[in-house]
């Protein structure tokens, strides 16, 4: 019989691997322990920290047989902070197990053994390398992290991850931000320009604040970002990654290049000079006013915007190169679909998460494509976090249009086809995903194709049918499964507010939100692939929000957070915490209440006989024992 662990109970573990958080994994019981603070083959006694149903979480205390791979930590947070995950392995282990984790991912999640993976390039600074800082204040105005676990401020007065300006900049803060509940800092390493949201009015604050944007250079070229935009955190990284860039692509000055996911034009002012022609797709307003200043001084560059899945799939000329840097989630797959019919000869994947990326490469390799190496790049030393850049050519000569009708008939099994019984997620929601793994739902991902539009009718009845939409449009080519749909919408009044299209739809919903009770109402939607039978169900919830201040609003709008989120918040958010009271179900607003999850697959007789509660579904009295 399993005996019950507690809070700050001592465990003695033998670490068998490495987990996909950075964490070394055990075993306690037959439950799966996370260590924080472990390396693989260490005897360590660990403290738990946690202990959901599914797992436990704990924290090393004592190493009684240590990894010759244990070196000291310089950090005194290590423990109290998570964000380092690694500093207590050696760096050349760092990038042994960084690279371990690529080809782990290509083999179990794309079935790729066979594809040459080269060591980790190493960052020549392994600390001091950050340049984005997202700071929580705790009591009195002080500037800290929030452990992840435990979920406790942690004040820090410098930390080695950072730029030397950011930690300078953090002492002089330090005691005067109580102003705000979170603050984010960036810095031009080769400009010395800063950016430092959101405007702190206090007179004790020593510098300037409140920058819309600043300036940063890479490979000698001008780039101005928005507090809102994505830039690569590690700027010595980020030249390398564009060098390996230009030479895969190898260009001769007559190509025309599509530059997906193009943010605020890093990579098409790059390959401006070297290019006849370059297509940059962006998709974010803010990324797009910076790319449109930054891709001024080039001619030949055309900037498309709107979402690369869209924009592709209108794309109709011959294109010689492209280039995809998507999100963690990975590319949308009618921007896969899009790529194979398009067929240019040269091909490079930018990625910052191994799983998606090893997805995504199974179905463009089942299709026109070969891939020829995935090369690891060290952009986040101390973390478990690795970027790749892999280059893929086609198998052959052949001309597009056959090369695309070989894709069409090499990937649309490969992209959507499940084995008998599986469950397939019909939504690319790193959040609906995280549910689902937490309580032991073992899902597929497969973002649905079609895009997002309002549906007609009553809130209630907008929200079921766009989850049965988005469950169907991934059903109907499938053979067998369920097939899980499901959206989410904030209703104000009689106004339904989805996801924001940019910085000033995001204000404008959270100022109309603010200190006011409104409705959050997720449909969940089941479709059986096979007999095309459907079950669906919506809950509500009842959320108010705290009176946050403009700034506190303009800091979590410039993070970007905002963005992805219906109403524009996210209910979890640890340094905006905009909710005041809730009545009804967290998950619900999170984005997948599991009750009504669970209970729908039941129902299509999915096999759910180890599903785990999560802590947010303690005394929630609409569960079932069985979760």
């Amino acid at each position: 019989m399993t005996t019950t662990v507690e809070r700050g109970q001592r465990l003695r573990l033998l670490l068998e691997s490495m987990g996909p958080l950075g964490d070394a994994l055990a075993h306690h019981e037959g439950r799966e322990v996370l260590v924080f603070g472990g390396i693989p083959g260490e005897e360590v006694i660990a403290e738990v920290v946690r202990y959901p149903k599914r797992y436990i979480a704990a924290q090393v205390v004592e190493v009684v047989t240590p990894s010759p791979h244990r070196v000291a930590t310089p950090c005194p947070y290590v423990g109290d902070c998570t964000g380092c995950q690694w500093q207590h392995i050696s760096y050349d282990h760092q990038l042994h197990l960084k690279r371990e984790a690529v080809l782990d991912a290509l083999h179990k999640v794309g079935g790729l053994s066979e594809i040459p993976v080269p060591p980790t390039l190493p960052s020549d600074q392994q600390f001091g390398y950050r340049n984005h800082a997202r700071f929580t204040i705790g009591p009195e105005g002080r500037l800290g992290f929030v452990h992840r676990e435990r979920r406790r401020f942690v004040d820090i007065q410098r930390c080695l991850l950072m730029d030397p300006w950011i930690n300078e900049t953090l002492d002089a803060l330090q005691g005067r931000c109580g102003e705000t509940t979170q603050l984010s800092m960036r810095y031009g390493s080769s400009t010395g320009e800063w950016l430092i949201q959101p405007t702190l009015k206090s007179t004790e604050v020593p510098l300037e604040t409140g920058q819309k944007h600043y300036r940063e250079r890479l490979l000698d070229t001008p780039f101005r970002i928005a507090a809102s935009s994505f830039f690569q955190t590690n700027t010595g990284q980020a030249e390398r990654l564009a060098r390996l860039m230009l030479d895969a692509l190898s260009l001769s000055g007559g190509e025309v290049v599509v530059d997906s996911y193009a943010g605020v034009g890093t990579f098409a002012a790059l390959l401006a000079p070297h290019a006849a022609r370059v297509i940059a797709i962006e998709e974010s307003a803010s990324a797009i006013q910076d790319a449109e200043q930054n891709l001024a001084a080039f001619s030949n560059v055309e900037i498309r915007p709107g979402k690369t899945e869209d924009v592709l799939d209108g794309l109709d000329m011959p294109v010689d190169a492209a280039i995809v840097d998507p999100p963690r989630v990975g590319c949308h797959p009618r921007t896969l679909e899009s790529l194979m019919r398009l067929a240019p000869p040269r091909l490079v994947y930018i990625s910052c998460d191994p799983v998606s990326l090893a997805r995504d490469l199974k179905i463009l390799s089942d299709g026109p494509y070969r891939v020829e190496s995935v090369q690891p790049v060290d952009m986040f030393p101390q973390t478990h976090h690795v970027e790749c850049l892999t280059t893929l050519t086609l198998k052959s000569p052949a001309s597009p249009a056959a090369a695309a009708a070989a894709a069409v008939s090499a990937s649309a099994p490969a992209s959507i086809e499940p084995a008998a019984g599986d469950i397939i997620l019909a939504s690319a929601s790193p959040r609906r995903l995280w549910i689902l793994e937490r309580a032991g739902v073992s899902v597929t991902v497969r973002p649905s194709p079609d895009p997002e539009t309002p549906q007609p009718g009553e809130p209630e009845a907008q929200v079921e049918a766009a989850a049965l939409a988005k469950a169907r449009s991934v059903a109907t080519p499938a053979q067998s499964g369920l097939v899980l749909g499901a959206d989410t919408v904030v209703v104000d009044g009689d106004t339904v507010l989805g996801k924001p299209r940019d910085r000033e739809e995001a204000l404008h919903m959270l100022r109309r939100l603010r200190g006011r009770q409104h409705r959050v109402l997720t449909a969940v939607a089941v479709v059986d692939a096979a007999s095309g039978r459907t079950r669906s169900a919506v809950r509500e919830s009842r959320v108010t929000m705290r009176p946050y201040t403009d700034d506190e609003m303009e800091a979590y709008v410039a993070s970007g957070a905002a963005q992805d989120k219906a109403g524009a918040y996210a209910i979890q958010d640890p340094g905006f915490h905009p909710v005041a009271a809730l009545d009804g179900c967290y998950l619900n607003v999170v984005g997948l209440p599991l009750c009504s999850t669970i209970s729908l697959l039941r129902e299509a007789c999915a096999t759910l006989d180890h599903v785990a509660a999560p802590q947010e579904c303690a005394g929630c009295p609409l569960r079932e024992p069985a979760q």
